[in-house]
């Protein structure tokens, strides 16, 4: 009895020392961001606390070289947003088509988005750059938003799911004289909450974190996203890291507020995708 006591408590003890240095990062980015700007850097844990560091990211920065910070939190959102609705519809749809719809080469298709999804995404940059560029959608917020429209990740995702769904339930409502597209809203989708979940998380912090490609369409200072302006920080104001470490919490605050509101239906969602 004693023996198996000892045996809890070291787990207990492993585990919250794993925890600790998960959390601990994130831990000392918000106290940074709080902390007086004389200690930011040069002590682990501040002793003085202030809100200089947002006050000097929501107004801009220095005069001399301001910054749009909340145009870019705001841009970020929109980008976000639109970007996560447009993959979650198209990948909705396609998989209704691809689990449930009988049609001449729904194989071949199936076995090409699995093909696709082991194509490193940085060798269709360039092309799909000249596309944006050619059709003038450069530097707007289309040409962030209407490359990211399909994702072969959610179309994967909702296809083994809508294929777990019985086929009476959708035989039923044809039946009943439903179109395929009203099967899919009103009963597909009603029916897979947990897993739309899940997409949606993993997608919206995907576009949320997305830098590389933002980087590359947007050349003005009043589309640039939240992670560019980030970015760019690191050249003139690489002498702030007070204001670094705000911006880093700023960045995080959609995710986690996603993830709390969403929790429940995350762990349902989990518990299919590891089965």
């Amino acid at each position: 009895m004693v023996g198996s006591n000892k045996g809890l408590t070291g787990r207990y003890i492993i585990a919250f020392a794993l925890l600790t240095v998960m959390v601990f990062p994130y831990l000392y980015m918000v106290l940074s961001s709080f902390a007086d700007w004389s200690q930011v850097d040069k002590q682990i844990i501040p002793t003085k606390f202030t809100l200089r560091s947002y006050e000097w990211l929501f107004l801009g920065g220095e005069a001399a070289m301001p910054r749009p910070w909340l145009r870019a939190f705001f841009n970020s959102l929109i980008v976000s947003a639109g970007s996560t609705a447009l993959m979650m519809i198209t990948g909705a749809m396609v998989a209704y088509a691809l689990a449930k719809m009988n049609f001449k080469g729904r194989d071949f298709i199936n076995n090409a988005v699995l093909f696709q999804m082991f194509f490193p995404a940085i060798i269709l940059l360039i092309p799909t750059f000249l596309i944006v560029q050619n059709v003038g959608m450069y530097d707007t917020y289309m040409a962030m938003i209407l490359p990211k429209a399909l994702s072969l990740w959610a179309v994967f995702m909702y296809t083994n799911f809508f294929r777990a769904i019985p086929d009476t339930f959708i035989e039923a409502a044809k039946l009943d004289g439903g179109s395929n597209f009203q099967i899919l809203i009103r009963i597909v989708l009603p029916m897979s909450k947990s897993i739309t979940t899940v997409i949606f998380l993993f997608l919206f912090m995907e576009r949320w974190t997305e830098l590389l490609w933002d980087m590359i369409v947007v050349r003005s200072d009043e589309m640039l996203t939240l992670n560019v302006l980030l970015s760019q920080m690191f050249g003139p104001y690489g002498g702030y890291p007070g204001p670094l470490y705000a911006a880093s919490v700023v960045l995080t605050i959609p995710i986690i507020i996603l993830f709390l509101f969403f929790s429940k239906q995350f762990k349902e969602g989990m518990q299919f995708t590891l089965k």
